[in-house]
């Protein structure tokens, strides 16, 4: 089992930047990918960016260039850095891992919410 603490969800004006963290516990070694996905209301969950365990680096689309995935390994803890939020960025955003097991973790959600 692996245990994800979420924080950093806020109200900020379009155009502003937020930093999100999500701390890991528990079975730590089993970790294979770990990043952050997001859902909007009434849309699908969807993939924002993610690492593997070999340091590949995954973005979606609509995210690069704009918002940066990092890592404390000694902190088992991951970043997500967004800069030039816009309105359509507003969403629940949720930790993730999937073990080398296939297994799925999920952290309870912090809500980032981009509105003047």
């Amino acid at each position: 089992q692996v245990q994800l603490v979420e924080s950093g969800g806020d109200l900020v004006q379009p155009g502003g930047s937020l930093r999100l963290s999500c701390a890991a516990s528990g079975s730590i070694f089993s970790i294979n990918v770990m990043g952050w996905y997001r859902q909007a209301p009434g849309k699908q969950r969807e993939l924002v960016a993610q690492f593997t365990r070999g340091g590949i680096i995954r973005y979606a689309d609509y995210v690069k260039g704009r918002f940066t995935i990092s890592r404390d390994n000694a902190k088992n803890t991951v970043y997500l850095q967004m800069n030039s939020l816009k309105s359509e960025d507003t969403a629940v955003y949720y930790c993730n891992v999937r073990s080398t097991y296939g297994e799925d973790f999920w952290g309870q959600g912090t809500q980032v919410t981009v509105s003047s």
